[in-house]
This record gives C-alpha cells, structure tokens and sequence, in this order.
C-alpha cells in the first residue's frame, strides 16, 4: 500500500500562487510516474499535470506556461507550483501515483478556490 498526503490548498485571489505538495509513504519502491488531477463541481477529473521518475514532464493545455510539476525523489514529494491562476482552476487538486504496472493511488484531495 501507498499513502499520498497532500498539502497547500487554500483561497488566493485571481492572478495568485499557490504551491501543492504531495508526499508518498509505505511501499514506494515501485512508484514510477507521479502526476496532479483536478475535478470541479459538476465535472469529471481532469489530468493537471504528470511527471515521471526520470523527469519527464506533461502538462494540460489550459495550465502551460502557468504551473510547473517538480519532483523530490529522495523525498517521495511531487510538487505544483500553481502562478497566475484564474476563477477557473477552482477545484479539489488530487496528487497520484503509478505504481509497479498497473496500480494507481489516489490522495484525498486538496482544495484550491481562486476569488475573482
């Protein structure tokens, strides 16, 4: 088992930062890419942004050039370094991770709300 614990939410006015912090504990060993979901209310979740163990990053159209995934390895911690953000990033942020071949775990989620 995996456990995720998320951190950094919280209310910032349009055009704020926020930085997201995940970390993982219990059998790691076999965590590959680890990667940010958001969901809205009244919409499906949604990939943010992923990064692999070796660095490789991905991001969601609507957050290029605004966020930037990190990651710790040593510390098992993935980062989300959220800038500029807008009304429209409002969500529960949720932080996964691949592990071995197939399994995925899920944190509990962190809430993000940016005011206009």
């Amino acid at each position: 088992q995996v456990q995720l614990v998320e951190s950094g939410g919280g209310l910032v006015q349009a055009g704020g930062s926020l930085r997201l912090s995940c970390t993982a504990s219990g059998n790691i060993f076999r965590i590959n890419a680890m990667g940010w979901y958001r969901q809205a209310p009244g919409k499906q979740r949604e990939l943010v942004a992923t990064i692999t163990s070796g660095g490789s990053t991905n991001y969601a159209d609507s957050v290029k050039g605004r966020f930037t995934i990190s990651r710790d390895n040593a510390k098992v911690t993935v980062y989300l370094q959220m800038n500029s953000l807008k009304p429209e990033d409002t969500a529960v942020y949720y932080c996964n991770a691949a592990w071995g071949d197939f399994t995925v775990y899920w944190g509990q989620g962190t809430q993000v709300t940016v005011s206009s």
